[in-house]
């Protein structure tokens, strides 16, 4: 007769308690929504799209993204085998957001269609959100004094990076695809500490400094040229509730920020207010109201006051 160790002991205990974790756990994953429909083939993968948006970032800068030895003449043979590649693996993930979301039935028989036409028409767009991207990208060296060229910003800053996953994001979201483009947006979120939501609508030239802590919510609308610091928030106020006490979606609840304004570090823009075309507005300014064109909005100076005998508190 033998003595078990005591890690023999304890495997076995693990062993011995295994099915009941997988029975517990089985149990609990039944409360997520899962679909259970004819064309279900898995959930979209988080993975996957990550993957999917480096080779996308490398299709909008080659070289600068993905394969750096690009060379001229290889530059249209390294797209078009990158292209291909994209539109195969983005149009699976596309479908498995519409079946995930699907109510099943006749509905559910068009997700993989829908998803062929969905993918095309994004991939269409990609000219053109190119094209606004070198826009941001002059913005980000024109507006910062340690950038050395537009390059630079598109190597190295978490604006650009942020702002190239909204982008993207967003097209997706234009075209009603489910899933995706949070995805999209929460990983550069992750990454750069900006949270851009892909409904929120961009104008051209957009330029990000620093960035940590930037919120843009769903229903922001910014113009063209507008710069804003690290730390600004552009926000709701309360949100209206239905008569279950939940939030009503689909309600305009962020700010309008109009043509060439500029928002300094820190400051909070809160509820569907409209800050007007050259406007300036200033550090850790709180703001709940509209703004004219032209104003200049920044905190109270501090007074210096004298109190004696405990007047002050």
């Amino acid at each position: 007769m033998t003595l078990e160790s005591k890690e023999d002991v304890r495997d076995k205990d693990v062993s011995m308690a295994l099915p009941e974790l997988v029975f517990a756990l089985g149990e609990g994953a039944k409360k997520l929504s899962r679909k259970d429909s004819s064309c279900f083939d898995g959930l979209p993968s988080r993975q996957e799209m990550i993957e999917i948006v480096r080779d996308l970032r490398a299709l909008l800068f080659p070289g600068f993204h993905g394969n750096a030895d690009i060379r001229d003449e290889t530059l249209s043979f390294h797209l078009g085998y990158l292209l291909d590649s994209v539109q195969k693996r983005l149009r699976d993930q596309v479908k498995r957001g519409f079946c995930f979301e699907c109510c099943g039935g006749d509905y559910c028989s068009d997700c993989d269609e829908r998803a062929r036409e969905k993918t095309a028409d994004f991939l269409s767009r990609l000219p053109g959100i190119q094209e606004n991207l070198f826009l941001d990208a002059r913005a980000h060296y024109e507006g910062d004094p340690a950038a050395s060229t537009p390059e630079e910003t598109i190597f190295c800053y978490p604006g650009i990076l942020a702002i190239t996953n909204y982008r993207l994001a967003h097209e997706l979201f234009e075209l009603s695809v489910p899933l995706l483009p949070r995805m999209i947006t929460e990983h550069a979120h992750s990454i750069t500490g900006i949270d851009i939501h892909p409904g929120a609508k961009i104008g051209s030239s957009f330029f990000i400094d620093h960035g940590t802590g930037v919120v843009i919510g769903e229903t922001s609308e910014i113009g063209d040229r507008v710069k804003i610091y690290q730390g600004v928030t552009l926000g709701a106020k309360s949100f209206a509730l239905d008569e279950q006490g939940n939030p009503i979606k689909g309600v305009l609840r962020h700010p309008i920020v109009e043509d060439d304004v500029i928002v300094y570090s820190g400051a909070t823009i809160l509820g569907r207010v409209r800050i007007g075309r050259g406007s300036v507005i200033g550090g850790n300014v709180w703001l709940v109201r509209d703004v004219p064109p032209g104003s200049r909005i920044t905190q109270a100076r501090p007074e210096k006051e004298v109190f004696t005998d405990g007047e002050g508190i």
